[in-house]
């Protein structure tokens, strides 16, 4: 189903709940890949100098971290969101092994299956990476065998998590239309059903049948 000629040709697929937290978490994950990365690399660290000034950074963005996922949990859309987000379905397995992602032809809801296991095993890293680095913080409480075993899952998963960032910002700045709709919080009606059709369907249904209750 398509709106007609008179009504809007966007969807709304975001809240301006679900666009802030995706921002500032988005700026938290960037200033503990980056002074992580410094504090990791000799290199990077000797070009700062300051290394106590980058440690306090990262610490306390790691302590923020979790604040904009559990405000979010207030947003009745970011839980049924994270639900969409943590619910595979067969649409999302036909979607993996397709050719022809694009077409509209895979009936995709809300999220395809690439952004559902991007948003499972970021979600995964930084749980991990929040663990490990509670050790880290308060080593004199842990043995020596577990604070070097925390700190080398740390500095691996946050190597994962760097390379799982730099591919979800490489499949962005391919999609302008997807950074148009977390930016502005709505997408166009032809875009939503050549990438998500079962959700453009959804949406062009409710709101068809809106207007027809208001009418």
């Amino acid at each position: 189903m398509s709106l007609s000629s008179d009504a809007p040709v966007s969807l709304p697929r975001f809240t301006r709940a679900e666009r802030w937290v995706h921002r500032t978490l988005g700026v938290l994950m960037g200033v503990l890949l980056v002074t992580g990365a410094i504090m990791f690399f000799p290199d990077l660290s000797s070009i700062v100098g300051n290394r106590q000034i980058v440690s306090t950074v990262h610490e306390i963005a790691g302590w923020l971290a979790p604040v904009p996922l559990i405000l979010a949990l207030f947003s009745r859309a970011f839980r049924k969101d994270a639900g969409l987000l943590n619910r595979f379905m067969p649409g999302d397995w036909e979607w993996l092994r397709s050719r022809d992602r694009r077409s509209g032809r895979v009936r995709v809801g809300k999220f395809n299956a690439g952004q559902k296991l991007n948003a499972s095993l970021t979600l995964g890293a930084v749980v991990v990476l929040f663990g490990t680095g509670m050790v880290m913080f308060w080593s004199s409480l842990f043995s020596d065998s577990i604070r070097t075993g925390a700190t080398f899952v740390h500095d691996w998963v946050a190597l994962a998590l760097g390379i799982l960032v730099l591919g979800h910002i490489w499949m962005a700045l391919n999609d302008a239309t997807a950074r148009a709709g977390m930016r502005t919080g709505s997408v166009p009606e032809a875009w939503a059903v050549r990438e998500h059709p079962a959700w453009a369907e959804e949406m062009t249904e409710q709101i068809s049948s809106s207007r027809g209750a208001s009418g």
